[in-house]
């Protein structure tokens, strides 16, 4: 039995909130023994996480709270946490490193080294660039100029990089690292998904009456909730749609006081839900919401989860994500996609539509999910690749 260590700062089991992605991966493979690290606090719902068996092991972190540098140092706090866990873990084939920062996958490098096992890199996100269209780090300081030394360092040293989004794939061939790229992209299994309910009862116990949408997810300043919030100021008051916000974040609280003079009915929120639960309030719900803030690298750099969700599980959706995102959902024919800032277009245009348009955006939605992006398609092609790093590595 091969051995491969996963890191990911982030990681959540199916019983809490928050990325699944690995646990549901990694857990599918045949013939390998994972052991994911996380940290010991949940990223949405910021309760403290417990290991769960040989597969998913969480180590502690620091406190984050609204000062930027408390997150700083839980990302430092993780590196090192989760070095010294990888440490007491015996021998490894593969090592494993995420990047929902670029703290997190440095540890797993030089594990990788330590343990002459082979590295593979996997980048969620463009880092720095997206410190610069985020939050404004100007792409001439200090800081910004060691990440891209720290970017282009682990680059250079993975055997592997995995991507999750073509246009990564694009950005990163073009800089020449095109020999190193697996394309794993996030998805769904529409067998995970299947509402566990009628959506009668379902709907009596979430308190849906009306045509509605649900968003499943983080609250912070990359999701751009507000715009959506915006958009649902501006529907004429006779428009039948309500909004249904899951989930926590930064910035949940500031979305509460912006949503609080609409009228009633408009915009509800509620608290995070474990995946296992994401199946009954999506078969509650009459339409998924897929929302990003308005970056231009959210147009060919990210792997919306929550949108595969919503597709396996039949539901039509709508996203205001440009570029790769609208391709797909146009091409699958499973919803509505717009520009960032036309949310407003969006919502009237879902909100006008037949439910016999509903239920064919559904289908559709999920005929593409059962194709091409099951967790199962995934898992295969990140084993094929598990083993060809290690055979190579010890051939």
């Amino acid at each position: 039995m091969k051995r491969v260590l996963v890191l990911n700062h982030f990681a959540a089991p199916p019983t809490q909130a928050g990325g699944t992605r690995h646990v549901e991966l990694f857990s599918r493979l045949s013939g390998w023994e994972a052991t994911i690290i996380a940290a010991n606090r949940n990223a949405l719902s910021r309760n403290m996480v417990k290991s769960e068996g040989r597969l998913f092991r969480t180590v502690p972190t620091t406190p984050v709270t609204a000062k930027s540098v408390t997150r700083i140092v839980n990302w430092a706090s993780y590196a090192v946490t989760a070095f010294v866990r990888g440490l007491t873990l015996g021998k490894f084939d593969v090592v494993y490193g995420s990047t929902p920062h670029l703290l997190a996958p440095i540890p797993a490098w030089v594990l990788a080294r330590l343990r002459r096992a082979a590295f593979v890199l996997e980048v969620r996100d463009l880092w720095p660039q997206i410190l610069s269209e985020m939050g404004g780090m100007s792409r001439t300081s200090l800081v910004y100029r060691l990440l891209e030394h720290l970017e282009v360092f682990l680059y250079r040293r993975a055997d592997r990089i995995v991507v999750m989004a073509k246009g990564v794939e694009t950005e990163l061939t073009a800089r020449g690292f095109g020999d190193k790229i697996v394309y794993i992209p996030n998805g769904a299994d529409p067998a995970d998904m299947k509402a566990p309910a009628s959506r009668e009862e379902l709907r009596t116990r979430f308190g849906f009456t009306t045509r509605t949408g649900v968003y499943a997810g983080a609250h912070g300043i990359a999701n751009g909730l507000d715009l959506l919030i915006d958009a649902v100021r501006e529907l004429p008051a006779d428009t039948d749609v309500e909004v249904v916000l899951v989930g926590d974040g930064t910035v949940k609280a500031a979305l509460i006081e912006q949503a609080a003079g609409l009228p009633a009915g408009r915009v509800r929120f509620h608290d995070p839900i474990p995946k296992t639960e994401i199946p009954a309030l999506l078969g509650a719900a009459d339409f998924g919401l897929h929302v990003l803030a308005d970056v231009e690298l959210f147009r060919y750099g990210v792997s919306p989860n929550k949108l595969f969700d919503y597709m396996a599980a039949g539901l039509p959706v709508l996203t205001n994500t440009g570029g790769e995102v609208a391709r797909m959902v146009h091409e699958a024919g499973a919803g509505v996609a717009v520009e960032p800032q036309e949310l407003l277009a969006g919502l009237t245009e879902v909100a006008d539509a037949s439910d016999a348009q509903l239920h064919t955006w559904g289908e559709h939605g999920l005929q593409f999910m059962e194709q091409f992006q099951s967790r199962t398609a995934m898992a295969a092609r990140l084993e094929a690749l598990l083993e060809q790093v290690a055979s190579r590595r010890h051939g």
